[in-house]
């Protein structure tokens, strides 16, 4: 970035607990500082304190508000109390709202992997290492090398980044990928794969062929087709996006049924309490699984008789640093830096911009202003 434009001073906050060390920059000519106040544009990635933030300036970060999170509200209010000009990652986007940048790929590395990693523990099969213990995606890879699978039938939900990223884990392992009708009618003697789609798991109420952008818009015409799938299901990965409105894949009534097959699940996407009845909460990198009684409807042991095993780490990019930190910057610099040098010519800062300088809403986003009175 800094070859690219020269005219732009970079100022790096100082951290600690930086996958890059501060001298990591200091050895490339950056300026490392404790007080980045002076900044016009401040980037990041994670939340920013309510007291740390900056009046006046122009952010960049997750703030996870968009979908009106609750546990964020107070967060909004006071960017737009300060009047800063936020622009969310999730945001950033192309004309027809695909998003440009993220962190998707590695949390679907990351999520299959820990879902075979809970397979051989708690069947006993083998023993993969934690990924935050390896050095990166290479590593990865060379411990998968080690290990064998059992005929198992695994679904993956979704299409996007975070499916893809999944996909490559189980390419990788030369798992068998078959479509949807074989998966459903067909025993293997091999591990195998189905990749879903929205339309495959959902369908719309009236019996009428589903339309996968009108679901998008508005998925309230739409039920879930899941329970086919789950008949058929060994391992889950779920890989979704789940938006507000849509109708969840299973319930905890649907859990408790006796076809019911799924007994172990990668809940990368990890709405908590929501589409996926299993994830009770959110897990951590320290201690990643545990396991859900659908007939108790309670939280047991991740190896517990008749239990369904859970995965559900939400920052799961965390453990591979080094490579999310450079596949994020990478396309950080392809797509958001230009638009401050060719006049924002094709829209990536204004459709990202949340607030204004004035303290408001701007007309994209002014269906968060109930959330942010209290009302939703």
């Amino acid at each position: 970035m800094k070859a690219r434009y020269p005219q732009v001073e970079i100022v790096v906050e100082a951290s600690d607990i930086r996958v890059f060390k501060d001298s990591d920059y200091r050895d490339l000519g950056f300026t490392v500082s404790q007080d980045v106040s002076d900044a016009d544009v401040l980037f990041g990635v994670k939340e920013v304190p309510i007291d740390a933030l900056i009046p006046h300036k122009k952010y960049f970060f997750f703030s996870h508000t968009i979908k009106k999170q609750p546990y964020n509200r107070e967060l909004l209010r006071a960017i737009l109390d300060k009047k800063i000009e936020l622009f969310d990652h999730e945001t950033i986007t192309k004309k027809n709202g695909a998003r440009l940048i993220g962190f998707g790929r590695y949390a679907g590395l990351v999520g299959a992997y820990n879902g075979f990693r809970a397979l051989g523990l708690r069947d006993g099969l083998y023993n993969l290492p934690k990924v935050e213990a390896l050095t990166d995606l290479e590593d990865v890879k060379r411990e998968l090398d080690k290990i064998k699978l059992p005929n198992i039938k695994i679904l993956l939900t979704g299409t996007g980044k975070v499916a893809h990223g999944a996909k490559e884990i189980l390419e990788y392992l030369k798992i068998k990928q078959v479509n949807d009708a074989l998966f459903l009618t067909t025993a293997f003697n091999e591990p195998v794969y189905c990749m879903a789609d929205v339309m495959e798991y959902a369908k719309r109420k009236d019996g009428k062929v589903g339309d996968k952008h009108a679901f998008y818009k508005d998925p309230s015409d739409y039920e879930s087709n899941f329970m086919p799938y789950a008949k058929q299901t060994d391992f889950f990965i779920a890989g979704h996006f789940y938006g507000n409105n849509a109708p969840y894949l299973f319930t905890r009534e649907e859990a408790k049924h006796p076809d019911f097959k799924i007994n172990l699940v990668a809940d990368i996407s990890c709405d908590v309490d929501g589409p996926v009845a299993s994830t009770l909460r959110a897990s951590t990198i320290a201690d990643p699984f545990y396991g859900y009684d659908p007939q108790a409807e309670k939280e047991v042991p991740f190896n517990a008789k008749n239990a369904i095993t859970v995965m559900a780490v939400d920052n799961l990019p965390c453990e591979l640093p080094k490579d999310a930190s450079e596949g994020f910057g990478t396309m950080f610099l392809e797509h958001v830096i230009p638009a401050f040098f060719n006049a924002d010519a094709n829209g990536i800062l204004e459709r990202a911009r949340m607030t204004t300088h004035e303290g408001k809403l701007t007309d994209r986003f002014a269906y968060l202003q109930d959330y942010v009175d209290g009302k939703a």
